[in-house]
């Protein structure tokens, strides 16, 4: 195996381990939240400070990982992890809590956070030959959502299987904290044994022509796509992972297995819709792939808490699942491909920061509108999805990019 392979190796597994993470944890935070105090307003806040507080430490990181070491801001990127689940483990106490989720890495989302993808993104992209970026970001994408998949399941059925055996839902709660803590020690461990072949290779362009974000020539582009980033994301804010796990605990009483089981199927789907991009993104294109499976996916999240039953619910929100994650892969690769080599730690990395600041202001508004119509939420993010695509459309339609596959 040759020295670039074990990085693709190394690179799928620490996403694998990530985002296992990140799903085991999902399923009952904001119950653990809930159980801890938080009602939905301060639940919210806590989601969105999380957010913010992951912008700040992704631009800081990011931005310069391509300068001072794309492999170091992994392994720091780990330990705010694990410390950020050791304090949520040790405390209940609101304002310790907040203070953690802003300086640490908690995903309320189930979904990427911290300085990790940008940077994982842009070692890939190096690593691979341009007509394969498309393809191996796919099977990126496919991996983190199986894995996340498992992860949901583990950590609802666990909770479950603990409560049964006596515990409080809070202390087992506790434990899935303690094993996402665990999970960042061995990502800090394993980022150790990536090799320099995955730092950036030195750019013509001299300092003074590269702004204070790492950026040079692509800055225009960059933050013409961070705006429209920053919408979506917003959106998606509103039907978070774990605010979607605690609405059908809500509305249907579902208990932490089935909510582990319900986003095991959904993140398996949505694994399967990024790799099936692929040949779609071959025939039509990047832009077009990112809106015209965008579009109908939203519809049915708008149609989720429109059904009559537990049963129609839970078919509409796989449906969408199995659509939903078609853009990612295309929306990273068109990315990579627009921008210099040596830009694209920082690319990926400011775009990243532009979803996480658009995600960070949804969950407080999020959480008041669970107070008014249970199903708002759901209906809110669609339609802001749905505007995002349109202008994302108008924007970029007659955009080409002779490597972007």
């Amino acid at each position: 195996m040759t020295a670039i392979n074990r990085n693709i190796v190394l690179l799928f597994t620490t996403r694998t381990l990530r985002m296992f993470g990140y799903g085991f944890l999902s399923v009952v935070l904001a119950l653990y939240l809930s159980d801890s105090g938080f009602d939905n307003v301060l639940m919210g806040t806590l989601f969105s400070l999380t957010l913010v507080g992951d912008a700040g430490i992704s631009l800081l990181l990011t931005t310069s990982a391509d300068r001072f070491g794309r492999k170091k801001t992994l392994v720091i990127g780990a330990i705010l992890m694990l410390a950020a689940g050791l304090v949520f483990i040790l405390t209940s106490n609101p304002l310790l809590l907040i203070i953690a989720a802003i300086i640490g890495v908690i995903s309320p989302s189930g979904n990427e956070i911290g300085p990790f993808l940008p940077v994982e993104q842009a070692m890939l992209s190096q690593l691979v030959a341009k007509g394969g970026r498309t393809a191996v970001l796919a099977w990126y994408n496919l991996i983190g959502s199986f894995a996340t998949a498992f992860g949901a399941l583990a950590g609802g059925f666990l909770a479950k299987q603990l409560q049964i055996g006596g515990m409080s839902p809070l202390e087992s709660y506790r434990v899935i904290l303690l094993g996402y803590a665990i999970i960042g020690g061995i990502l800090a461990v394993v980022f150790t044994g990536l090799s320099p072949e995955c730092e950036a290779v030195p750019s013509a362009n001299t300092a003074a022509e590269r702004s204070r974000f790492g950026l040079h020539k692509s800055r225009g582009v960059v933050a013409k796509l961070s705006m429209l980033f920053s919408l979506d994301a917003f959106a998606g804010g509103f039907v978070l992972q774990s605010f979607m796990a605690y609405w059908f605990h809500v509305r249907y009483g579902a208990d932490e297995a089935a909510l582990g089981s319900i986003f095991f199927g959904a993140n398996l789907l949505a694994g399967v819709s990024a790799l099936l991009a692929v040949p779609l993104a071959k025939k039509i294109g990047l832009i077009r792939t990112m809106v015209f499976t965008h579009l109908p996916s939203n519809i049915l999240l708008m149609l989720v808490p429109l059904m009559p039953n537990f049963s129609l619910a839970i078919t509409v929100l796989l449906l969408r699942f199995s659509i939903s994650q078609m853009d990612v892969p295309t929306r990273q690769a068109y990315t990579m491909a627009v921008v210099d080599p040596d830009e694209r730690s920082a690319a990926a990395g400011i775009t990243g920061i532009a979803r996480s600041v658009g995600a960070s202001l949804s969950p407080i508004v999020a959480g008041a509108l669970f107070s008014l119509f249970l199903g708002s939420p759901f209906i809110v993010s669609g339609g802001l999805k749905i505007l995002y695509d349109l202008i994302l459309f108008k924007s970029f339609k007659s955009s080409h990019v002779s490597d972007e596959l």
